[in-house]
């Protein structure tokens, strides 16, 4: 399973983290939109290039990838054609060393650099099949290993002396690949580097005797933010949901962070938002509606209402016993004046 490789090399500086990524993808029967082979690159989260079958063609997907030249789209599009014959056959391999005969089987890869804004990196390549975690490359021994019986055939001939795959692949990832995103990056730095500041909205809402709290951080840019719920303005609450970092239409980010807590009197939350559009993190407070009433307060009223109708329930008894004495006395004194007329 091979990736095309790129070079090109282009010194400069950079301020952000950022990632280049390679996904491939081919099905063992295409149809209802899904080509038989596709590879799409990114930039972060922004899809920048797509091979597939149907066009035979790497296209530009991000407006500013147009600035490379026809030479770049003519070697990308031959790189394309080498793999998708290679991956077809792969699925044919897999099938046959899982003993499938025919359905819908997809092998897949993933593989990619990414540059800290410290100057450091981290490189992965991932092999998927129907899903499942395949085989993949060891970045501490650049050595392949299998996750399915199945791939230990291909790990096994991959490490092998005479073949060494890891140790060449190495050298793309760590260097090719890292080359390319500067560069892309470079191309792109305006729309990849832009910054939006987030909008913070907070709520809450009361389940199973406790309370609910939600962070809503939607309409930012770049897409790495950090997100947290705090109890009086010091103390990490732990988070009990958390959703993807999701793209908007717009080319902006959304996340909801959820916690599960149980409010004191004198608690206070506060959600902590920190992005790098920020001159200072957000520390956006939670604060119930006017007439909002918590579980504590109701419990209160509760049993204050529950002892004022038993100690009323008390003293109308004993009124009303003090009544049926005072009227059994006269209707006797009546009926023995009766009587005694």
């Amino acid at each position: 399973m091979e990736e095309g490789q790129l070079l090109y090399h282009l010194s400069a500086v950079y301020t952000d983290s950022h990632s280049l990524r390679y996904y491939m993808t081919a099905v063992s029967a295409p149809g209802s939109g899904i080509p038989e082979y596709s590879s799409s690159g990114y930039v972060d989260d922004q899809e920048i290039v797509n091979y597939n079958s149907v066009s035979r063609r790497t296209l530009p997907r991000a407006e500013w990838m147009k600035k490379e030249e026809p030479e770049y789209w003519e070697d990308q599009t031959q790189i394309g054609k080498g793999n998708e014959a290679a991956y077809r056959n792969n699925v044919r391999i897999a099938m046959e060393r899982f003993n499938q005969t025919g359905g819908f089987h997809s092998a897949q890869l993933m593989s990619g650099c990414e540059l800290d804004d410290d100057g450091s990196i981290r490189v992965y390549q991932q092999f998927r099949y129907d899903g499942g975690e395949f085989m993949a490359l060891d970045t501490q021994t650049w050595t392949y290993t299998a996750t399915m019986s199945q791939a230990l055939i291909t790990t096994q001939r991959w490490n092998s002396p005479e073949v060494r795959l890891g140790e060449r692949k190495r050298n793309y990832l760590e260097n090719e690949c890292i080359d390319w995103l500067k560069k892309y990056v470079e191309n792109g730095r305006e729309e990849l580097e832009r910054r939006v500041q987030p909008t913070v909205k907070v709520s809450g809402q009361h389940k199973d005797g406790t309370l609910m709290l939600h962070c809503q951080v939607y309409g930012f840019h770049p897409r790495r933010v950090d997100v947290k719920w705090m109890k009086n303005g010091v103390d990490d609450v732990p988070t009990y949901e958390t959703t993807h970092v999701l793209p908007n239409p717009d080319g902006t980010y959304q996340i909801r962070v959820s916690a599960d807590v149980m409010p004191g009197e004198d608690d206070s939350y506060s959600c902590y938002v920190d992005h790098s559009s920020l001159g200072a993190p957000l520390n956006i407070v939670w604060e119930p509606p006017s007439s909002w009433v918590t579980p504590v307060v109701v419990a209160v009223v509760v049993v204050a209402l529950l002892v004022a109708a038993v100690v009323g329930f008390l003293l109308y008894r004993r009124n009303r016993a003090g009544y049926k004495t005072a009227s059994t006395s006269e209707t006797s004194s009546e009926s023995n004046n009766t009587a005694r007329a």
